[in-house]
Protein backbone atom coordinates (compact mmCIF):
# COMPACT_ATOMS: atom_id res chain seq x y z
CA UNK A 1 0.00 0.00 0.00
CA UNK A 2 1.22 3.35 -0.31
CA UNK A 3 2.97 5.10 2.25
CA UNK A 4 1.90 8.19 4.65
CA UNK A 5 3.65 10.99 2.51
CA UNK A 6 1.89 9.54 -1.01
CA UNK A 7 -1.70 9.45 0.81
CA UNK A 8 -1.14 12.78 1.97
CA UNK A 9 0.09 13.52 -1.51
CA UNK A 10 -3.48 11.83 -2.75
CA UNK A 11 -5.31 14.14 -0.37
CA UNK A 12 -3.82 17.11 -1.67
CA UNK A 13 -5.14 16.06 -5.21
CA UNK A 14 -8.41 15.06 -4.03
CA UNK A 15 -9.14 17.10 -1.09
CA UNK A 16 -9.71 20.31 -3.31
CA UNK A 17 -12.05 18.13 -5.86
CA UNK A 18 -14.68 17.16 -2.99
CA UNK A 19 -16.91 15.42 -5.65
CA UNK A 20 -15.54 12.07 -7.17
CA UNK A 21 -17.33 9.52 -9.33
CA UNK A 22 -18.42 6.39 -7.70
CA UNK A 23 -18.29 3.23 -10.50
CA UNK A 24 -20.15 -0.11 -9.19
CA UNK A 25 -21.59 -2.40 -11.18
CA UNK A 26 -25.07 -3.07 -11.69
CA UNK A 27 -25.67 -6.50 -13.30
CA UNK A 28 -23.52 -6.81 -16.14
CA UNK A 29 -23.55 -2.86 -16.23
CA UNK A 30 -20.94 -0.47 -14.78
CA UNK A 31 -22.83 2.74 -13.21
CA UNK A 32 -21.10 5.55 -12.16
CA UNK A 33 -22.48 8.73 -9.87
CA UNK A 34 -21.19 12.05 -8.16
CA UNK A 35 -19.98 11.68 -4.87
CA UNK A 36 -18.81 13.80 -2.16
CA UNK A 37 -16.11 13.38 0.23
CA UNK A 38 -16.75 14.03 3.81
CA UNK A 39 -14.29 13.15 5.89
CA UNK A 40 -11.14 15.86 6.81
CA UNK A 41 -7.99 13.67 5.80
CA UNK A 42 -7.16 10.71 4.13
CA UNK A 43 -5.56 7.13 5.23
CA UNK A 44 -5.98 4.43 2.66
CA UNK A 45 -10.20 4.94 2.86
CA UNK A 46 -12.68 7.40 1.81
CA UNK A 47 -16.07 8.19 3.13
CA UNK A 48 -19.11 8.99 1.27
CA UNK A 49 -22.75 9.08 3.13
CA UNK A 50 -25.44 7.46 1.49
CA UNK A 51 -29.07 6.43 1.12
CA UNK A 52 -28.62 3.05 2.45
CA UNK A 53 -31.96 2.13 0.44
CA UNK A 54 -30.63 3.43 -2.66
CA UNK A 55 -29.71 1.48 -6.08
CA UNK A 56 -26.15 2.22 -4.94
CA UNK A 57 -26.23 0.51 -1.73
CA UNK A 58 -28.07 -2.16 -3.27
CA UNK A 59 -24.95 -2.84 -5.84
CA UNK A 60 -22.15 -2.23 -3.16
CA UNK A 61 -23.66 -5.65 -1.08
CA UNK A 62 -23.65 -7.18 -4.68
CA UNK A 63 -20.16 -6.73 -5.87
CA UNK A 64 -17.95 -4.75 -3.39
CA UNK A 65 -15.12 -3.46 -5.87
CA UNK A 66 -15.54 0.02 -7.04
CA UNK A 67 -13.07 2.81 -8.83
CA UNK A 68 -14.11 6.14 -7.72
CA UNK A 69 -12.62 9.03 -10.17
CA UNK A 70 -11.53 12.60 -9.27
CA UNK A 71 -11.06 15.35 -11.83
CA UNK A 72 -10.25 18.61 -11.70
CA UNK A 73 -9.72 19.55 -15.97
CA UNK A 74 -9.16 23.19 -14.96
CA UNK A 75 -5.73 22.47 -12.76
CA UNK A 76 -5.23 19.15 -15.55
CA UNK A 77 -5.34 17.07 -11.78
CA UNK A 78 -7.14 13.56 -12.26
CA UNK A 79 -6.74 10.82 -10.07
CA UNK A 80 -8.37 7.32 -10.20
CA UNK A 81 -8.38 4.67 -7.52
CA UNK A 82 -9.96 1.07 -7.13
CA UNK A 83 -10.89 -0.44 -3.74
CA UNK A 84 -13.40 -2.34 -1.62
CA UNK A 85 -16.84 -0.94 -0.38
CA UNK A 86 -19.05 -1.84 2.01
CA UNK A 87 -21.75 0.13 3.87
CA UNK A 88 -22.26 1.09 7.22
CA UNK A 89 -24.78 3.03 9.55
CA UNK A 90 -22.43 3.18 12.38
CA UNK A 91 -23.88 5.99 14.17
CA UNK A 92 -20.33 7.46 15.71
CA UNK A 93 -19.28 7.52 12.32
CA UNK A 94 -22.62 9.49 11.01
CA UNK A 95 -22.26 11.68 13.95
CA UNK A 96 -18.53 12.47 12.93
CA UNK A 97 -18.84 12.96 9.21
CA UNK A 98 -22.37 14.50 9.39
CA UNK A 99 -22.51 18.30 7.92
CA UNK A 100 -24.67 20.77 6.84
CA UNK A 101 -24.13 19.71 3.28
CA UNK A 102 -25.18 16.17 4.02
CA UNK A 103 -28.27 17.13 5.83
CA UNK A 104 -29.78 18.82 2.86
CA UNK A 105 -30.12 14.86 0.97
CA UNK A 106 -31.61 13.64 4.27
CA UNK A 107 -34.26 15.62 5.57
CA UNK A 108 -35.52 12.75 8.08
CA UNK A 109 -31.95 13.70 9.80
CA UNK A 110 -29.21 12.03 10.92
CA UNK A 111 -31.21 9.44 12.85
CA UNK A 112 -33.38 8.15 10.09
CA UNK A 113 -32.75 4.39 9.15
CA UNK A 114 -31.81 4.73 5.85
CA UNK A 115 -28.90 7.05 6.71
CA UNK A 116 -25.71 5.48 6.45
CA UNK A 117 -22.09 5.64 4.83
CA UNK A 118 -20.20 3.66 2.12
CA UNK A 119 -16.82 2.67 3.45
CA UNK A 120 -14.22 2.36 0.34
CA UNK A 121 -10.59 1.31 1.51
CA UNK A 122 -8.15 2.18 -1.56
CA UNK A 123 -5.57 -0.78 -3.03
CA UNK A 124 -4.60 0.59 -5.97
CA UNK A 125 -4.82 3.78 -7.86
CA UNK A 126 -3.02 6.33 -10.36
CA UNK A 127 -2.77 9.94 -10.55
CA UNK A 128 -2.12 12.27 -13.53
CA UNK A 129 -1.09 16.02 -12.39
CA UNK A 130 0.44 18.79 -14.26
CA UNK A 131 1.83 22.07 -13.28
CA UNK A 132 1.70 23.47 -16.69
CA UNK A 133 -0.71 26.43 -17.64
CA UNK A 134 -2.56 24.95 -20.93
CA UNK A 135 -0.33 27.10 -23.31
CA UNK A 136 2.61 25.43 -21.98
CA UNK A 137 1.49 22.12 -22.04
CA UNK A 138 0.11 22.75 -25.93
CA UNK A 139 3.50 23.67 -26.60
CA UNK A 140 5.39 20.73 -25.74
CA UNK A 141 3.22 18.39 -27.03
CA UNK A 142 3.82 20.89 -30.61
CA UNK A 143 7.53 20.30 -29.94
CA UNK A 144 7.13 16.42 -28.97
CA UNK A 145 5.12 15.99 -32.52
CA UNK A 146 8.00 18.03 -34.39
CA UNK A 147 10.72 15.68 -32.89
CA UNK A 148 8.44 12.49 -32.81
CA UNK A 149 8.80 12.01 -29.23
CA UNK A 150 6.19 11.92 -26.12
CA UNK A 151 5.44 15.17 -24.42
CA UNK A 152 6.74 15.71 -20.69
CA UNK A 153 3.18 17.32 -19.57
CA UNK A 154 3.35 16.46 -15.92
CA UNK A 155 3.55 13.61 -13.26
CA UNK A 156 1.96 10.43 -13.66
CA UNK A 157 2.29 7.56 -11.06
CA UNK A 158 0.73 4.13 -10.58
CA UNK A 159 0.40 3.55 -6.68
CA UNK A 160 -0.86 0.33 -4.25
CA UNK A 161 -1.10 -3.69 -5.06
Amino acid sequence: MSSQEHKQKIWNLIKPIKTGMLATLHGEELRARPMHLVQDRYDGTLWFFTDLESEKAFEVEQDRDVCITFADSHKDTYVSMTGVARLTSDKALVEEFWNPFVAAWFPEGKGAPNVGLIEVKINKGEHWNSDSSQMVQFFKMAKANAKDETPDIGEHEKFGT
